[in-house]
């Protein structure tokens, strides 16, 4: 498997704040769908993960660079990479894209565990991953 597929979405009126461009707090909700997007594309829905009991995959660290205003009709594309990958956690970067040109990224550190704490990533999702991202490999 290659890159994931984007997501894509046009940003909408409830996205945007008194200023009239992208309330700041949102870039992380469209980046979490591209992240569920490219979980499911790799064989491990979150919906499922959950059901079956599996570890978790808490959220423990984001940041956020704002490069252009997105407004309200924007087109956007979400691009998310794996761009670390460790035996417990994994990272994700999300460009997105108005037009060819990237407008704003992200990052999201992302680490398995059950109420116990941490604990290795499930040897499939890890596998699946670094498919996605050979360059960590």
């Amino acid at each position: 498997m290659n890159s994931p597929a984007p997501h894509t979405f046009t940003v909408q009126l409830h996205d945007t704040d008194a200023a009239g461009v992208m309330f700041f707090a949102h870039l992380f909700r469209h980046a979490h769908d591209a992240y569920e997007g490219l979980m499911a594309e790799v064989g491990y829905p979150l919906d499922e993960l959950i059901r079956n009991d599996e570890p978790r995959l808490p959220l423990v660290h984001a940041e956020a660079d704002f490069l252009r205003p997105i407004r309200h009709g924007d087109r956007i594309e979400v691009h998310a990479r794996v761009s670390d990958l460790a035996e417990r956690h994994f990272t994700l970067t999300s460009d997105f894209l108005r037009d060819g040109e990237r407008v704003a990224s992200c990052t999201t550190k992302h680490v398995a565990a059950t109420e116990n704490g941490a604990v290795a990533l499930p040897s499939g999702l890890a596998e699946r991953l670094q498919d996605i991202c050979p360059r960590l490999g």
